[in-house]
């Protein structure tokens, strides 16, 4: 196997969590890269559906935002934003909402508003779009986020999505479940320990009785996710 990044074992990880033929809401950045690669290796009759309207999109590079023409021109169909979300979401057609953010807590929900005070905040984030929607509507919320203290909070600045139907967290040391409400680390990526991830965690993270270790991205992943972030992929 080639050397890997770290991110790169957290995109393919998360990749692999879908199957064939899931209806998926994506989110731009990691979850687009980690849905994009499981469409270019496993699961190519995933059905990608962005924000803005664009539905069975098979992009050839990652697009930048969900403006991106990239989406547009490689889309079954375009729709307007408010039927995406009343026939598809709201209707019961979408298995898996992919979602980042900013800030996570213990009990999964998210932040991707502000950091500080809403009133006078250190920084503005994009704000929650269509992710409390996505996060209350679909089947399973799967959510990437590189596991730092400044993501992993006790206590977020700002709800923007709840986390109640987040069935799994991908981050760059490994994959976090919820076990009694809260979410446990269960794996963790070669030649990461259970002390790393905790040491990257703003609360006292629970850690699973048989911790587990993903595994190693495989060449034709790697070469697939590159070239989707080069040149493109087929």
């Amino acid at each position: 196997m080639s050397a890997c990044s770290r991110d790169e074992c957290m995109t393919v990880a998360a990749a692999r969590l879908l199957r064939n033929g899931n209806v998926c809401f994506v989110g731009i950045g990691l979850p687009s890269a980690a849905c994009n690669l499981a469409r270019l290796t496993h699961a190519p009759d995933i059905v990608l559906i962005y924000e803005s309207g664009t539905i069975g999109t098979r992009p050839h590079v990652l697009p930048l935002s969900i403006g991106d023409g990239e989406l547009a021109e490689t889309a079954t169909c375009v729709v307007p934003l408010p039927e995406i979300f009343s026939f598809y979401l709201q209707a019961g057609r979408v298995d898996v909402g992919f979602l980042g953010a900013a800030q996570i807590d213990r009990f999964g929900n998210l932040n991707s508003t502000v950091i500080g005070d809403y009133g006078a905040p250190s920084v503005r984030l994009p704000g929650g779009g269509g992710a409390p929607e996505i996060a209350t509507g679909v089947r399973d919320v799967f959510v990437m986020l590189r596991q730092t203290p400044r993501a992993f909070v006790p206590e977020l600045d700002f709800t923007t999505s709840i986390g109640e139907r987040v069935r799994v967290v991908v981050t760059n040391l490994g994959v976090l479940e919820p076990a009694d409400g809260e979410l446990t680390l269960v794996a963790v990526h070669h030649g990461v320990c259970a002390e790393e991830a905790r040491e990257a965690t703003g609360w006292e993270l629970r850690v699973a009785d048989e911790l587990g270790e993903t595994t190693p991205p495989t060449e034709a992943e790697l070469a697939a996710l590159r070239a989707l972030r080069t040149k493109g992929g087929s």
